[in-house]
């Protein structure tokens, strides 16, 4: 059901900073796009393996904003997953007692696919996002 891991988020208080590095290091990193249903700007760096996601605040109830009062610096905020059919992974982790975040339906994400969050309680402490490949 999962076909790989789509990306790793990292929480940033400013993207053009975080993203300096990687750009003197020869990877791809696209420019912001911002996602207000999620209240976030991100830009993905391209890996040849994966891809790195930095995301900062977008709007004023961001759930990164809380992220970094807590985390000033930044952070891994979640690990993206792709699976092969997002519902079919949905019930398969709240058959197991997983509390999905939100309403539970899945979202357009950054890449015009559906995805889903599952709480990090319930997913050995990491914040974990599904997204249909």
């Amino acid at each position: 059901m999962i076909t790989g891991l789509n990306h790793v988020a990292i929480a940033v208080p400013d993207l053009e900073k975080a993203a300096a590095p990687y750009r003197a290091l020869g990877a791809q990193v696209s420019a912001p796009q911002d996602l207000a249903e999620h209240g976030v700007t991100v830009v993905f760096v391209t890996l040849p393996n994966t891809k790195i996601e930095l995301l900062a605040p977008f709007g004023e109830a961001s759930p990164i904003a809380g992220f970094l009062e807590k985390n000033p610096a930044g952070g891994i905020h979640h690990l993206c997953l792709e699976v092969e059919d997002i519902a079919a992974a949905a019930g398969t982790v709240t058959s197991l007692g997983a509390r999905l975040l939100g309403d539970g339906r899945p979202k357009t994400g950054a890449h015009g696919k559906p995805v889903i969050f599952v709480h990090p309680k319930d997913f050995q402490g990491a914040l974990v996002e599904f997204e249909q490949g």
